[in-house]
């Protein structure tokens, strides 16, 4: 049986999102195959071993003193594990062994490379996409990059900071044109997204994008429709990269609506489409592009690609998410259920990569 840990919460805006992630996950493997560690992170940034219910973490009343000891990932890399710290001085400390690890952390301080980075270096095979991937990944200005210098159309962007004079941020914006998106570089879940139809509402989205993140994204709107591709596998072995159905997010009607973050768990005006309303070559098409991101960004295991697809039939990047939703009705999972995988088979799917050796995986 293999020791399992599952690592949740986090320090981020998205630490909800973790909970309702990581519970649906830890339901989803397979109790036969998996002996499930359980890492909790607060918001607060401490780490806590979990040996409670996993309802108590859906329901955020995990962080219960008689259900959590004080732990931290151990750094021998000949012993991986989950050191145990109990609060007791007279207790002495206990190593749980790891055979792998699952982050299920959505956004900064857990999807960006900082986590994946203390796992490698523990030597713990990762369940996900590592470190350098994770953190490209996370940043927009970079990522747009990579998937430029891909061959991969990108919407025309800009990038500035707190030290850019308001004037050089309307200049760029201007250059841009409008509508415009103003986004943190380095957040998730739409949060501090705005999109802006004229000059006035710049000064007020700038400031809305800096509470995430010290830098910021000015992107060009696209117009037509976003498409979303799951893809699992390795970089060693790219003709295997497996896709599931791509999905297609329909807006309500209104020029300026987006997929924010209300919309994103709520659905309240939008809808999702599996499989996404395109014909054949136009999914093959959408699927080699998502294949080509993915491999640009130096993704392994698992990611979910979005793209926009103009109503030319042009293919735009849009951002890869290295830890996409993993509830039931999250967007990746359905995706693949759409190509005959159950929730089950690609978490076993996931772990079986996670623990092919490093250079296989990346040759």
């Amino acid at each position: 049986m293999l020791n399992l840990l599952l690592i949740f919460g986090g320090c981020s805006p998205e630490y909800a999102v973790s909970l309702q992630s990581a519970s649906a996950v830890a339901r989803q493997l397979d109790p036969a195959k998996y002996n499930l560690i359980m890492l909790g992170i607060s918001q607060q940034g401490r780490w806590y071993h979990f040996h409670g219910d996993v309802s108590q973490i859906e329901a955020d009343s995990w962080q219960q003193p008689q259900l959590c000891t004080p732990a931290a990932i151990w750094p021998e890399r000949s012993q991986p594990g989950l050191l145990l710290l109990p609060a007791d001085a007279k207790c002495a400390a206990r190593l749980l062994p790891v055979d792998a690890a699952l982050p299920v952390l959505h956004g900064q301080n857990g999807e960006d490379g900082t986590v994946q980075g203390l796992l490698e270096l523990a030597g713990l095979p990762l369940v996900g996409c590592g470190t350098l991937a994770s953190a490209l990944c996370m940043d927009k200005v970079r990522a747009h990059q990579l998937a430029a210098a891909a061959g991969v159309a990108v919407p025309e962007f800009a990038r500035i900071d707190r030290k850019t004079a308001a004037a050089e941020a309307a200049r760029l914006a201007e250059r841009i044109g409008w509508p415009l998106f103003v986004k943190p570089v380095r957040a998730g879940s739409s949060f501090g997204i705005s999109r802006l139809s004229n000059p006035a509402e710049l000064p007020a989205a700038l400031q809305a994008a800096f509470v995430y993140d010290d830098e910021v994204i000015l992107e060009a709107a696209v117009a037509g429709v976003e498409i979303g591709c799951a893809v699992m596998g390795n970089p060693a072995d790219p003709a295997g990269l497996i896709t599931g159905e791509l999905d297609e997010i329909e807006l309500p009607k209104e020029q300026d609506s987006f997929f924010d973050f209300h919309e994103k768990y709520t659905l309240e005006s939008s809808a999702i489409h599996v499989p996404a309303r395109v014909d054949a070559d136009c999914a093959w098409r959408l699927k080699q592009t998502a294949c080509r991101i993915y491999q640009a960004l130096g993704c392994q295991v698992l990611a979910r690609v979005d793209m926009f697809l103009t109503p030319q039939g042009e293919i735009y990047f849009n951002e890869v998410n290295t830890i996409p939703g993993f509830t039931a009705h999250s967007r990746f999972p359905q995706m693949l259920q759409a190509a005959g995988w159950s929730f089950t088979q690609l978490l076993d799917k996931a772990i079986e990569l996670a623990l092919q050796p490093r250079e296989a995986q990346n040759a």
